[in-house]
């Protein structure tokens, strides 16, 4: 896997692959969800199973977990070493923060809930620099300049990258992988 050295190399990726493939890169982080719910649903099989007694339960698994695997080959066609099974325990563990995030706040604890979302957020972008190669280049990044047409004026941003390899891929994420493009 190539490596990406700064958000505007990352960005540019991205471009280039929008137009090689037209395939809106937000269809990609609606699949992850998708994923995370299918992993989910593996996992409330196997509890259901084991609750009731039921091996019906069991015996759903393997079809759910195969639709899983398809839309995981998807988003990581190739791979090497474990980025695979990283990915998909990435992705799990997100959806179950999220999870519980969302039931701190259901029971007035905000901070706590909070706390859980960012961190449910992290280990999303995280999956997205590992799939992404950006895992292990562009450390001294710290910030890019780009340029956005507006109509009637072109407005200079600068993108700030915070220290620290979650933050970074924070930033990333925010700045590159938009689901409400449309």
């Amino acid at each position: 896997m190539e490596k990406i050295k700064n958000v505007k190399e990352f960005v540019e990726k991205l471009d280039n692959a929008k137009k090689v493939n037209p395939k809106d890169l937000s269809s990609d982080q609606d699949l992850t969800i998708g994923i995370m719910n299918l992993i989910s649903i593996e996992e409330h099989l196997m509890f259901s199973g084991a609750k009731t007694g039921k091996k019906e339960f069991y015996d759903l698994i393997n079809d759910v977990r195969e639709q899983r695997k398809q839309m995981m080959q998807k988003i990581i066609p190739s791979y090497e070493g474990e980025v695979w099974c990283i990915s998909k325990h990435l992705l799990a563990s997100s959806m179950r923060l999220f999870e519980v995030g969302t039931k701190a706040l259901a029971a007035g604890n905000k901070k706590d809930a909070y706390d859980l979302f960012d961190k449910s957020y992290g280990l999303y972008c995280m999956f997205w620099g590992l799939n992404m190669g950006m895992l292990n280049g562009g450390t001294d990044v710290k910030w890019v300049k780009t340029s956005k047409n507006i109509p009637e004026k072109k407005v200079e941003e600068e993108i700030i990258v915070p220290n620290g390899k979650m933050s970074r891929l924070k930033t990333w994420v925010k700045n590159a992988v938009n689901c409400c493009i449309e």
